[in-house]
C-alpha cells in the first residue's frame, strides 16, 4: 500500500471525526496537545503521526486506536477511498490540465461528503452510459487539447528539426515512400505488407508494430496518404523517444493514460509533418483574402497535401487558433451508412468554449440543416469521391452564427459507409477581420438547431421528430406559472 494513500486516508478520517465532534483545529490542538499546524498537515495527507500521537488523538476523540489507523472507510468516504486506491490521480498527468494533485486533495479534504456525492454521481453516469476507461482517457486528452487551443509548440518545432535532420523538403508533397526510407534506414524497421492479409479477424486494423524485431505489419488496402500518416506516427515514436505507446492502429485498448496522450502526440507530429504549418498558413491567407469563397481553391488546398480531407481539417484546428486567432471553433466527424436515417457523431472538439453543435443522446435526431449531414446525404446519393459544402449556420435561440465548412468522403474500410468532417468558426469580429468573403451573396445563411427534439424552428421541412423536449419544458414552465399565480392570489 502506498504511503501517500495511507496518509490521505488517515487525514480524511481524522478530519471527519473532528468535524463530527464539533471541534475546530484550534480546539483539537488544545485537547490533544498537538500543534494546530501539525494537525492541519495530517488532515491534508502530508504527514502521518507517530503511534504515541495517534494514541493521544484516539484518547481525546474517544475513538478506538484500531479504528483510527484502519484503512476501512465508512459509507460517506468509501468512493473517495476507491478513487485514491485506484491510483487514478497518479495515472492521469493532472499537471497537463493545469491541475495540481495537492489542490484536488485539499478539495477532497475540505468537503468530503460533497466530493463523495459528486464521485458517486460520476460513477452512476458512467455505468448508465457505458462510459469505459478508454472513454475517460480520451475525454481527458480532449480536455488537454482544448486547454492548449489544440496547438503544441514543442511538437511543431520538433517537426521542423526532424525535417532538417533527415532532409525532408516541407515545401513539397511528402510521399509514403520517403518516410518509409527513414524508418528502414535510420530506425531499422522491417515493413511487412503480407501478414495482415492472411487474418480476416484483423480487417479493422491498418497496422501492428512488433517492437522486438522492429517489424511494422501494414495492410495493403490503403492509399499512399494513409500509409504516410502511419509512417509519420512511427517516426514520431522513434524521434521523440516515446516508449509508452500503442502497437496497433486503430487502437484496440489502452492500458494507461500515457499511451493515449502519446498516441495524440504521435498523431499530431504526423499531421504537422505531412501538412506543414508554414505552407498551410500561406494558402489560408490567400483563400481568406478573396471577396468570394472559392470552392475550387479550397479543393486545391485539400489536394495539395498527401493527406485525407479529415487530416487537413484536423490540421486547421491547430493552425486557425494559433496563426489567425480564431479560437472559437469546433470540429465534428460523422459516420453514416447508405440508405440509413442514422448519423453518428463519433468525434468532436470544441475550442475556447462548448459550441452549439455537440453530441447528444443517441435517441435524438441531429439537425438535418447542418452542413455536416447535408454533405453525407449528398454523397450517399451521388456515390462521388468527395462532396463539399459551406454555409453560415445561425442558431436563433443562442444568437450565435458559425462559418461551417464540411467535406464528405467514402469510408475506405467499410462498404456503403461515409464520413463527413466539418469545422465551424464562430462568426465574430475576429473572423470578419481575417476574411473578406463573409458578406458575399453566394454564401448562404441557414437557421439551424441542435436536435429536432430541442428545436424551436417552425415549419421545418427537414424535421425528423417533434420538439418533445421543448414541449415538456414549456409545460413545466406553464405549471410553475400557475402555481406562482395561485401563491400570489392567496398571499394577499
Amino acid at each position: 500500500m502506498e504511503q501517500d494513500y495511507i496518509k490521505l486516508i488517515f487525514g480524511l478520517k481524522l478530519k471527519q471525526i473532528r468535524t463530527e465532534r464539533g471541534l475546530s483545529l484550534f480546539g483539537l490542538s488544545k485537547l490533544s496537545g498537538l500543534s494546530k499546524s501539525y494537525l492541519n498537515e495530517i488532515e491534508k495527507g502530508k504527514k502521518y503521526p507517530k503511534p504515541d500521537k495517534i494514541a493521544a488523538l484516539s484518547e481525546h476523540l474517544d475513538v478506538p486506536y484500531d479504528d483510527l489507523v484502519s484503512l476501512k472507510l465508512d459509507k460517506n468516504l468509501a468512493p473517495i477511498g476507491e478513487i485514491l486506491q485506484s491510483k487514478l490521480l497518479k495515472e492521469i498527468p493532472l499537471e497537463l490540465l493545469g491541475i495540481q494533485e495537492s489542490t484536488l486533495i485539499d478539495i477532497v479534504a475540505n468537503a468530503p461528503q460533497k466530493i463523495t456525492a459528486f464521485i458517486s454521481t460520476i460513477i452512476e453516469i458512467a455505468k448508465n452510459y457505458s462510459f469505459s476507461k478508454e472513454n475517460f482517457y480520451l475525454a481527458s486528452v480532449r480536455s488537454f487539447q482544448e486547454a492548449n487551443n489544440n496547438y503544441i509548440d514543442e511538437l511543431e518545432e520538433a517537426v521542423v528539426k526532424f525535417a532538417k535532420t533527415y532532409q525532408i523538403d516541407l515545401t513539397q508533397q511528402i510521399r509514403a515512400q520517403e518516410l518509409e526510407e527513414v524508418l528502414v534506414e535510420e530506425f531499422g524497421y522491417t515493413i511487412n505488407y503480407d501478414e495482415l492479409e492472411t487474418h480476416s479477424e484483423l480487417d479493422k486494423l491498418r497496422s501492428i508494430f512488433i517492437p522486438k524485431s522492429k517489424t511494422l505489419l501494414i495492410t495493403k488496402n490503403m492509399d499512399d496518404a494513409q500509409r504516410a500518416f502511419i509512417y509519420g506516427k512511427e517516426l514520431a515514436y522513434n524521434y521523440l523517444k516515446i516508449k509508452d505507446r500503442l502497437y496497433t492502429f486503430s487502437w484496440i485498448a489502452f492500458d494507461n493514460f500515457d499511451e493515449v496522450l502519446n498516441n495524440f502526440y504521435a498523431s499530431y507530429f504526423s499531421g504537422a509533418l505531412i501538412i506543414p504549418r508554414q505552407s498551410l498558413v500561406e494558402q489560408l491567407k490567400k483563400l481568406f483574402a478573396k471577396k468570394r469563397f472559392n470552392e475550387k481553391e479550397f479543393q486545391s488546398l485539400l489536394n495539395h497535401y498527401n493527406a485525407s480531407p479529415e487530416s487537413v481539417y484536423q490540421r486547421l484546428t491547430n493552425i486557425l487558433p494559433k496563426d489567425f486567432s480564431l479560437k472559437n471553433l469546433f470540429f465534428l466527424r460523422f459516420s453514416h451508412k447508405k440508405d440509413s436515417s442514422k448519423f453518428v457523431l463519433n468525434k468532436e472538439l470544441h475550442l475556447a468554449k462548448q459550441q452549439s453543435p455537440r453530441a447528444r443522446e443517441t435517441n435524438e435526431h441531429y439537425c438535418q440543416r447542418w452542413v455536416s449531414l447535408k454533405t453525407l446525404n449528398a454523397i450517399s446519393k451521388s456515390g462521388s469521391d468527395h462532396e463539399f459544402d459551406i454555409q453560415i449556420s445561425n442558431y436563433p435561440v443562442e444568437e450565435r452564427q458559425y462559418l461551417v465548412l464540411a467535406s464528405a468522403t467514402p469510408d475506405p474500410f467499410k462498404a456503403n459507409q461515409y464520413r463527413s468532417i466539418s469545422i465551424g468558426i464562430e462568426l465574430n469580429t475576429q473572423l470578419k477581420r481575417k476574411t473578406n468573403f463573409l458578406d458575399h451573396r453566394s454564401l448562404k445563411t441557414v437557421d439551424v438547431g441542435v436536435t429536432c427534439e430541442r428545436c424551436s424552428i417552425i415549419n421545418c421541412s427537414e424535421r425528423q421528430a417533434d420538439p418533445i423536449i421543448l414541449e415538456k419544458r414549456k409545460k413545466e414552465m406553464d405549471t410553475a406559472k400557475v402555481v406562482e399565480d395561485i401563491q400570489k392570489k392567496y398571499s394577499k
